[in-house]
């Protein structure tokens, strides 16, 4: 998973766990509503500033913000796909290569 992406599930899994809306988050981190939905949709990246903005409205520590990130993005990583196999022949006398894809 993308980091940006688990960034953002993480601050909307604390936001809603502290009942806040996205106005009332961006208003308490004095960040705009705007940002922290483009934060929550992974398309924008945090500053160090800006965790730190967010942690006590979240009820949290920077810390434990960017844990639960590492968490998600560590567990949630895609599980590692067969590399395409290599075969060679012989066509005409010259060698060949062909490469077969792992995918079905």
């Amino acid at each position: 998973m993308d980091v940006a992406v688990a960034f953002g599930k993480v601050i909307r899994e604390l936001r809603i766990g502290a009942g806040l809306t996205q106005e009332q988050l961006g208003f308490e981190a004095d960040l705009r509503r705007t940002f922290v939905s483009l934060l929550e949709l992974g398309q924008q990246q945090p500053s160090l500033m800006t965790i730190f903005k967010l942690a006590p409205p979240l009820c949290a520590t920077p810390s434990e913000i960017i844990n639960r990130v590492e968490t998600l993005v560590s567990t949630d990583e895609a599980p590692t796909q067969k590399k395409p196999s290599r075969t060679s022949a012989k066509k005409n006398g010259k060698q060949i290569h062909q490469v077969k894809s792992a995918r079905k």
